[in-house]
């Protein structure tokens, strides 16, 4: 099995984000930094949720916006997230913040994403209405996996979604480190020194029940006069909109008629985290008073808990599992008279109360941003490594082509990608980019493919005329006649970025392409030229180690002497070739690894390709026998338990007594597959070459892995490889080549099978 990448390298989060002053905006601002923090190589990104107009003056990792209430900004900033190859998408969920009813515009979202997604529940109810629970039955469908905060909100997946329990993982809510200090170090700050501080903070609204505290605030004030009661937080911006400060001023009026109205002290204001901190840090107790059980997890507890506080709460849901085992105290909802006496047990109780602080500062250890990072990205990383995209309907489509159903040959991209000087090698998406400039490679590849095209009269016609010109050319200048090797990177100055043969195997192909032209070409202009190039360049390669450079170097021969059968030195130069790679492959294999070397790299079908041809022509049986041993080998490797393609991987490969990686998948694989096979069947006339030659070429359509097609059939080209959880969508030449060669390898053995079946007939 392959092993699972060190983490997640992209990382979208959705949902508020701060400058907004809510909640859900503080946790999703402080869970993207703590993962980019504590995964450096990680780029994590945050497309938050704007629930007005003029939006927020968002911080530089913010990338992309979405109105709340238009439903096209949320498929929007799903295409945005499959453009910029997004590896995971983490959203923090509330019914309330999405547009929609119960929030439903985020499906619009999540069902064009072409990546996973993780969910972190921050409301899970117990009795939800037809909307939400429409809601929830979609996320169940489109989510990969659920985090939530709390045991309870756990069981309320299973017992009241039906959500599978492999699916759900609990994450406790992420606090800042902070040392466990005395309060008094902080009270100066507010000018509380000498006081007993009292704290509750949060977005100010009906459901706190701070007005419980404050009929509460009389008897505790009685024995502790020094007491203060400081309620922080700005009130909820809706409810501001909606009926203005009158919930703040009917909570000091009702402080002013219990005669307690120096004892309350407001902080209106929405304070950033190391604020906060010293507010938390100079309360001898913090009260959470809310009104009812159906709260699955409270921001404000967390952190109050994690920074070692003595907790009195109501018994909602989360703080029930919290302060459970001596780790703070529980009174009735809306009983002032409980919430009296646990205060004055607490106050006059100090031994209690520091027992109570060292339990709930141990546990809240656990709970810091590093430690919750790390268990986010393991669930990304467990995510990522098993995720398979939906195939949409139109892909579907792709997956249809039978053996003699093949898709056309258009050449479009092939045109896109070439110049003046030739072919250039990568591309952006579809877009050439000349950053990275041409090699000898991808030239001698599309040299090799317009004469294959013109042998066949596949597709002749000005356009490909001249490119085959431009390849050509390319060869020539890349030719070191003094060294008679080849150099392979130009850069798109046109300067040669390395010396020639730095790369027996790009040598190789070169030959092989001369070869090709030679054997093949009508063009009696270009063989000429190709013949005498090609001597001179093969004398270098019997001075080569690298297995692949001899193999290529042998399917240019067998192309050369289809013309020039007869010619002694080539044929001399042919059996010495053939046996270095046939010695090799009977000194290095074994019977639990019949390969030439100890490791299966790249483009490894060529290897027993070049044996069997070899073998085959010179009449070498034992020699044509180990290359269709070695290649059934390769194919029973290569073929995946559901009965399809899957090559080795090139993040790491596959090294005699390790792990064959399974990503990432090239096409160059399926191409040399392809051919390799096709050979074998031609040889050997066993149809089980030619079913393995169909399930490799069909790699390329989408029976592979992800069930995604490489093939683009928009532009006629192919993406550059499979990863873990997407396609790479780049379209670079490599890749398009072995595409275009593996499909004019399947037309032609097609096309070869419809004439002899037409001789027969007649």
């Amino acid at each position: 099995m392959s092993k699972l990448p060190p983490d997640v390298r992209k990382i979208a989060f959705i949902g508020d984000y701060l400058p907004r002053r809510c909640g859900i905006a503080t946790f999703t601002t402080d869970l993207c930094r703590a993962v980019a923090g504590r995964f450096p190589d990680t780029v994590c990104f945050a497309v938050p949720v704007n629930d007005r107009e003029e939006g927020y003056a968002y911080p530089p990792e913010v990338r992309f916006e979405i109105e709340e209430a238009e439903v096209d900004s949320y498929q929007r900033a799903a295409d945005y997230l499959n453009l910029n190859d997004g590896e995971l998408v983490c959203v923090q969920h509330e019914f309330g913040i999405y547009g929609g009813p119960a929030g439903s515009h985020l499906l619009a979202l999540l069902r064009r994403l072409r990546m996973p997604v993780v969910v972190t529940l921050h409301t899970i109810l117990h009795e939800p209405n037809d909307d939400q629970r429409r809601v929830m039955k979609e996320l169940n469908e489109l989510v990969a996996k659920f985090v939530v905060m709390s045991e309870r909100g756990a069981q309320f997946l299973r017992e009241v979604y039906h959500i599978a329990p492999e699916r759900v993982v609990v994450i406790p809510h992420g606090i800042p480190d902070t040392p466990f200090v005395d309060p008094n170090y902080y009270k100066d700050k507010f000018d509380m020194d000498g006081m007993r501080v009292l704290l509750t903070f949060g977005l100010l609204s009906p459901n706190k029940g701070i007005e419980n505290v404050i009929d509460a605030l009389p008897r505790i004030v009685a024995e502790h006069p020094d007491v203060r009661y400081m309620v922080l937080g700005a009130t909820h911006p809706n409810l501001l909109k909606r009926d203005g400060e009158s919930y703040r001023l009917s909570l000091q009026r009702l402080a002013e008629a219990n005669g307690v109205k120096k004892h309350l002290v407001f902080f209106n204001q929405f304070v950033e985290h190391e604020q906060l901190m010293e507010f938390i840090g100079a309360a001898d107790l913090y009260i959470t008073p809310y009104l009812n059980e159906a709260q699955i997890t409270s921001g404000t507890l967390a952190y109050s808990f994690g920074a070692g506080k003595a907790v009195i709460s109501t018994p909602y849901w989360h703080a029930r599992e919290l302060l459970a085992d001596d780790r703070g105290t529980l009174v009735p909802f809306g009983d002032s008279e409980a919430m009296a006496t646990a205060v004055l047990e607490m106050l006059g109780n100090e031994n209690r109360r520091n027992t109570i602080r060292r339990n709930a500062y141990k546990l809240g250890r656990e709970m810091i941003w590093p430690r919750v990072a790390e268990r986010y990205m393991d669930v990304f990383r467990e995510v990522r490594a098993v995720f398979r995209p939906r195939i949409k309907a139109a892909d579907k489509d792709t997956l249809q082509h039978s053996a003699y159903d093949l898709p056309p040959l258009k050449l479009d991209h092939l045109f896109h990608l070439t110049d003046s000087t030739g072919l250039i090698q990568h591309a952006t998406s579809t877009v050439p980019n000349y950053t990275e400039g041409y090699t000898l490679d991808d030239n001698a590849r599309a040299l090799m493919l317009t004469t294959l095209l013109e042998s066949t009269k596949g597709a002749v016609g000005g356009q490909l005329r001249a490119a085959a010109h431009k390849y050509f050319g390319f060869l020539l200048h890349a030719f070191d006649r003094e060294r008679k090797t080849f150099h392979n990177f130009m850069s798109y100055q046109r300067q040669w970025i390395e010396q020639p043969a730095e790369s027996e195997d790009c040598h190789g192909r070169a030959v092989w392409a001369l070869g090709t032209v030679i054997g093949r070409s009508e063009n009696d202009g270009f063989c000429k030229l190709a013949a005498e190039m090609f001597a001179l360049s093969c004398e270098a390669v019997p001075g080569f180690t690298s297995p692949r450079s001899w193999a290529f170097t042998l399917l240019a021969i067998h192309e050369y002497l289809r013309r020039y059968h007869g010619d002694r030195s080539i044929e001399n130069a042919r059996e010495i070739l053939g046996e270095r790679l046939f010695r090799a492959r009977c000194e290095e294999g074994t019977d639990g690894w019949p390969w030439f070397e100890d490791r299966l790299a790249y483009d490894n079908a060529v290897l027993p390709h070049a044996l069997i041809l070899t073998g085959h022509w010179t009449g070498h049986t034992e020699m044509l026998e180990r290359g269709l041993e070695t290649l059934r080998w390769l194919a029973e490797i290569q073929t995946a338990p559901g009965g399809y393609f899957a090559p080795v991987g090139s993040n790491g490969f596959y090294i005699r007594g390790g792990d064959s990686a399974r990503y990432d998948q090239q096409p160059l694989e399926a191409s040399a597959m392809v051919s390799a096979c096709l050979e074998a069947h031609r040889v050997t006339g066993d149809t089980f070459w030619a079913t393995q030659a169909q399930m490799a070429f069909e790699w390329f359509l989408g029976r592979n892995d992800l069930g995604l097609p490489l093939y683009d059939s928009a532009t006629g080209g192919c993406r550059d490889g499979l990863h873990w959880d997407r396609v790479n969508m780049n379209e670079g030449a490599e890749s398009t080549l072995a595409f275009y060669l593996a499909l004019t390898e399947m037309r032609r053995t097609r096309d070869a099978l419809k004439t002899f079946e037409t001789t027969v007939a007649s």
